[in-house]
């Protein structure tokens, strides 16, 4: 069993730009904006040209990353607080894996961004408990409903590994950074994620 790409993707990135948040921070950024007891040995070339580059390069993915799993009205915000993020800790941004690195980043800002509360009527307020599958972005992007309910019958953690695996296409060394764990803790965490998935696809196809 495979967890495509959804068809959605190409539809929720059409015409995507670069934040626009990001590049008027760039504009701003002047050579007094670098710590001066910062010796040049920590950030060499982590300066405005490099942030540029990286928000060029990765804006993209990040706003594909995050319209996968919300609000596509949402994404670009999400998107450009990562970046800005990016530049306050340009620091310890490893230039062998920047979008690992905004990848983790990406999970604690969605994080965050999904325990802001929101008003709602009180007769639309959920009972505790009633949570549905359809209830979660991540899972309403993907179109099988038997898949669906493999993926949400695996727990949170297992299925964030096999999405990030299936849909940013991470695995191994990446897959750990992105994780902050070894590259032996990403392999098997993913592959424990997969045998749960088939578990539960067996499960579901017995019934």
């Amino acid at each position: 069993m495979r967890i495509a790409r959804t068809d959605a993707d190409a539809e929720m990135t059409q015409g995507v730009a670069v934040p626009d948040e990001s590049i008027d921070a760039v504009e701003t950024i002047g050579a007094g904006d670098v710590d001066s007891d910062a010796g040049t040995e920590h950030v060499p070339a982590h300066d405005a040209d490099w942030f540029t580059a990286v928000v060029r390069e990765h804006a993209t993915a990040l706003v594909r990353y995050f319209a996968r799993r919300g609000p596509r009205q949402d994404a670009d915000d999400l998107a450009a607080e990562v970046f800005a993020t990016a530049w306050r800790r340009r620091a310890d941004v490893p230039d062998e894996a920047v979008l690992p690195w905004l990848y983790r980043t990406a999970g604690f800002t969605l994080a965050n961004h999904r325990r802001k509360p929101v008003d709602l009527p009180v007769d639309e307020v959920p009972e505790a408990g009633t949570g549905r599958v359809g209830d979660d972005p991540e899972l309403r992007a993907l179109f099988d409903a038997e898949l669906r309910g493999a993926l949400a019958s695996v727990g949170e953690r297992d299925r964030r590994i096999l999405l990030l695996h299936a849909w940013e296409g991470l695995d191994g060394e990446e897959l750990a950074a992105v994780l902050g764990v070894s590259r032996s803790g990403a392999d098997s965490a993913l592959s424990r994620a997969r045998k749960r998935l088939r578990d539960a696809w067996g499960d579901r196809q017995t019934f």
